[in-house]
């Protein structure tokens, strides 16, 4: 018998009911994103705790490192014990670190409670991901993803809108920003434990097409071993090919305003108005994208056209690059066409990721998501620690055609994914669909 919080479902939910649980696990993803979002008050932060930049930017890197080792450990836990039985603990958890690390007055004491903060919010992240595939078929899966990745992005945006708002009101005090931040996330892990549930380890074997139609396809009986996602070639595939990926959206993420200002002398204000436009745009085609490869439910034509698109677009932001004198205009135009093919490609990629490892066994979501939180806090680790140096010794128009190079490597990467480049003639792909009794079969 589970924790009361934990509500186990033995039917695959429908209609609003499964929207519902959806929509918490995409929430559970914007909060656990937006604990610990400090970016706003780091100014302030530093001056209170006469804490040097480069001190600030070590610290950051050691918290980093410790939340991937969490998101691939506690990814493997959420396959083992459950997804919400951790996450509400977790988020809880992190909440209180929010607290605590309000409450800090020396560099080692924010050390700390950083470290403690990225280390249990990096496994409650892990426990999203695999909500979100256990409650969204495959005929709607890819725009689901594109929803959860509203959390990570949608975190700064909440983080910058909540302090500008309040940080007058509080004189000004950083600490203020935790405290909020605590608050909201408790309130929220409130909500998130009364409106959500878990899948039966039964149902989370199956493989779910739609709402109506499931297929086991594997024996219960066999251990589900994370050795099967390691050793197959598909998801190294996946994971070679993702992390080239991410240098190009974690340089933008970590140092967009500062490679504009560096190199068109422009203010932070415009700088910040040309990287908001990039992400305002990504957020819409990671759904409109999304929703249009789960209806022809086809991955790897949409990453590789999205890709192919956005290394062309990244040229041309290359050649700008040696270019000071170019127009805003233009600066904002290239920004949001570059966030907008990336976005189409984003949640379709993570479509794909799911689906080729739930082809290997359902039953290592968990697993599978936790190896890509690792990617993701292990090549912010690489970008934080290699960027300035290369930066310094060559410019930032080396450095973004490095990241033109790294986006190549992932179109070439995408041919060794799995699923299909067309749909069969409409007549084969309802005959893949349908068994001789009318019972869903899965396609190949």
């Amino acid at each position: 018998m589970g924790p009361r919080y934990v509500r186990l479902l033995d039917e695959y939910p429908t209609g609003r009911r499964r929207l519902r649980i959806l929509g918490m696990a995409v929430l559970a993803s914007l909060i656990c994103s937006y604990e610990g979002q400090i970016a706003p008050v780091v100014p302030l932060l530093l001056e209170d705790l006469e804490m040097s930049l480069a001190t600030y930017g070590a610290i950051s890197a050691v918290a980093a490192v410790a939340g991937a080792v969490a998101g691939i450990v506690g990814g493997r836990y959420t396959d083992k014990v459950g997804r919400v039985r951790l996450l509400i603990p977790l988020m809880v958890l992190t909440a209180l670190c929010c607290f605590w690390m309000a409450l800090v007055r020396t560099p080692g004491q924010f050390f700390a409670a950083k470290a403690a903060m990225s280390f249990i919010e990096g496994a409650a992240i892990a426990c999203t991901a695999p909500l979100v595939r256990d409650f969204s078929p495959r005929m709607g899966r890819a725009q689901a993803f594109g929803f959860w990745t509203w959390g990570p992005v949608g975190a700064n945006f909440l983080a910058a809108a909540i302090a500008g708002l309040t940080l007058p009101l509080f004189g000004g005090a950083w600490q203020s920003q935790l405290v909020i931040m605590g608050a909201v996330s408790l309130v929220a892990s409130v909500v998130i434990a009364t409106n959500i549930a878990e899948l039966s380890p039964a149902l989370r074997a199956k493989v779910v097409q739609t709402e109506h139609s499931a297929v086991t396809v594997v024996d219960e009986a066999r251990p589900a071993l994370a050795r099967a996602l390691f050793t197959h070639p598909t998801m190294w595939a996946h994971v070679v090919g993702i992390a080239f990926w991410l240098v190009l959206y974690l340089t933008l993420t970590l140092f967009g305003q500062t490679m504009l200002v560096q190199t068109f002398e422009m203010g932070t204000a415009q700088a910040s108005a040309v990287m908001t436009v990039f992400w305002v745009l990504n957020l819409v085609t990671l759904v409109v994208a999304g929703r249009w490869s789960d209806r022809v439910q086809l991955r790897r034509p949409f990453a590789l056209g999205g890709t192919i698109a956005g290394l062309a677009v990244l040229l041309f932001f290359v050649s700008v690059l040696g270019q000071p004198t170019v127009s805003l205009p233009v600066l904002m135009v290239t920004g949001v066409v570059l966030g907008g093919v990336l976005g189409a490609a984003y949640s379709p990629w993570m479509a794909n990721f799911s689906e080729d490892a739930e082809n290997i066994d359902p039953r290592l979501q968990g697993t599978a998501w936790g190896m890509f939180s690792f990617l993701v806090k292990g090549m912010a680790v690489v970008v934080l620690l290699v960027v300035p140096h290369v930066v310094a010794a060559t410019s930032w128009q080396f450095w973004m055609a490095c990241t033109a190079g790294c986006m190549a490597l992932f179109a070439v990467a995408i041919c060794f994914f799995g699923g299909p480049w067309r749909n069969p003639p409409r007549d084969e792909r309802h005959s893949r669909r349908l068994g001789s009794d009318g019972s869903a079969v899965r396609s190949t």
